[in-house]
């Protein structure tokens, strides 16, 4: 089934002559080498053909656009194409098998577990990074947010930018009495499900919202489709904000918050920050983990992170050894590559984690 193509309006191709001349030359091995056993190396070094389809998580896009350059140096025969249309459509289409795998930046929610009629889906972690508060106030060029008051913001308690709220977080700063106007996801997303843990997590009663990948916003909100649709609207209208992820914050030129973390610090969202968070989580056997509300001193606190979500099971050996390549890829080689384009790589124990799983991908 041909995927939609639903194109990022904000993408890294500016970066991406220098990021693929280092893909083009770094090796097709695991980071570390492989230790998924004999038969994975193979798979990944042999000369494969045909096409894997893929489709969900945004947050996912920038990456999987520039790993599919880089990957095709390595295997020229395999097409692989990436739709980012939303963890949650992205889940759906795997469901339905019309893709190879989905990509997600949340775990299957038990609502939507029995639609995959019993088949195991393995999770392989790809990427982590910061959900950033992106903002357009023009004469303030530095802003500090703690959870409550974001969580005022968001569910609409906190109307206008001078509110005492915002002007106790920023005490040397002169905050302008222009409208918040909130800018949210439309469609069923991970960043939402990330975001809003987040606000569960930091804001706890503050916040009367819960978290899901979709969220009943505030009338008035200004809604869009994808990171990139939010970066867009925050962009082009004064007094927005919006949660955003990094890598599309920046290729957007967006301006974004420094948010109180667990630890009582006003941290910068960046792949630095977000590393040190995502060293803190705790993995569960089926490689989930939350790097959400991490400790630590220059954690981020709003840092996610996304699977590539793949049928243990295949249609035929060829399918599975196309995913065994291109996903050792993205946990090898891939890695690299993170840092440029605003992600943080995986801790390398969940890497190697990852990568010992992938000989459970059999056709």
């Amino acid at each position: 089934m041909p995927l939609r193509h639903r194109r990022h309006p904000f993408t890294a191709w500016a970066l991406a002559a220098t990021i693929l001349a280092v893909a083009g030359c770094s090796s097709s091995a695991p980071v570390g080498g492989s230790s998924a056993g004999g038969s994975v190396a193979s798979a990944h070094s042999a000369v494969l053909s045909g096409t894997i389809n893929a489709s969900g998580s945004t947050f996912q896009l920038t990456f999987q656009e520039v790993a599919i350059s880089g990957f095709r140096s390595v295997q020229p025969g395999i097409t692989v194409n990436y739709d980012g249309i939303g963890s949650g459509e992205g889940r759906a289409d795997l469901a339905a098998s019309t893709v190879n795998f989905a990509g997600s930046d949340s775990p299957i929610p038990p609502a939507e577990e029995a639609s995959f009629k019993g088949k195991e889906v393995l999770y392989f972690p790809v990427v982590t990074g910061p959900v950033t508060l992106s903002y357009h106030l023009s004469d303030v060029p530095e802003l500090r947010l703690s959870a409550p008051v974001i969580a005022g913001i968001f569910d609409g308690r906190i109307k206008t930018w001078n509110d005492p709220a915002i002007e106790a977080d920023n005490p040397d700063v002169t905050l302008p009495a222009t409208p918040i106007t909130l800018v949210v996801r439309s469609d069923s997303s991970g960043t939402t499900a990330n975001f809003t843990e987040f606000l569960v997590e930091a804001a706890g009663a503050a916040w009367p919202l819960g978290t899901s990948s979709t969220i009943d916003w505030p009338a008035g909100s200004l809604r869009a489709k994808g990171n990139g649709g939010v970066a867009q609207i925050v962009k082009s209208t004064p007094g927005a904000i919006g949660y955003v992820d990094y890598a599309t914050a920046k290729g957007a030129g967006l301006t974004f918050a420094s948010v109180k973390n667990k630890d009582g610090n006003y941290v910068a969202p960046s792949p630095e920050s977000a590393a040190l968070a995502a060293s803190q989580v705790i993995l569960k056997p089926n490689e989930t983990f939350s790097a959400i509300w991490a400790g630590g001193r220059g954690s981020y606190p709003i840092t996610y992170q996304s699977w590539d979500l793949v049928y243990a099971k295949q249609p035929n050996a060829n399918d599975a050894n196309m995913l065994r390549a291109y996903i050792g890829y993205l946990l090898g080689a891939g890695q690299e590559l993170l840092p440029q384009l605003g992600y943080a790589p995986l801790p390398s124990g969940i890497d190697q984690q990852a990568q010992a799983q992938l000989s459970k991908i059999a056709g």
